[in-house]
């Protein structure tokens, strides 16, 4: 699976989770929800991938870490706040950005309909 088809696949796991869960859990029970719907999919993941920034010359190896790396192609990040704030969709687009990845999901499982917490980002 690639693009569209791929994120499509997420994103059909994401809402499963939250059909099951509903809003107002912790993130970390959506997250352990979510890698468990994938692995059922057959999709595979990464979880907590190290992502390295090089400055100056020193590489801090994990100075942050994605939530999820699907497929090694898209980077999933997890939230379940009341609202999605703009330094969460630029820590995203950093994370594409370091991992040299094209395609983020940025999955907000705190609101009544999942589909108006998800946003899909393009690094280009």
């Amino acid at each position: 699976m690639q693009g569209d088809e791929l994120t499509g696949a997420i994103i059909g796991a994401a809402i499963e989770v939250h059909r099951g869960l509903g809003p107002g859990l912790l993130e970390s029970a959506y997250d352990q929800c979510l890698r468990h719907e994938l692995g059922l999919r057959g999709i595979r993941f990464q979880y907590q991938v190290p992502i390295p920034v090089n400055y100056k010359g020193a590489v801090i190896a994990d100075a942050y870490r994605a939530d999820l790396l699907v497929e090694d192609q898209v980077v999933v990040e997890l939230k379940a706040l009341s609202a999605i704030e703009p330094i969460h969709a630029a820590q995203l687009l950093t994370y594409l950005r370091l991992l040299k990845r094209r395609i983020g999901l940025l999955i907000n499982f705190n609101v009544p309909v999942l589909r108006d917490g998800i946003r899909r980002m393009i690094n280009d």
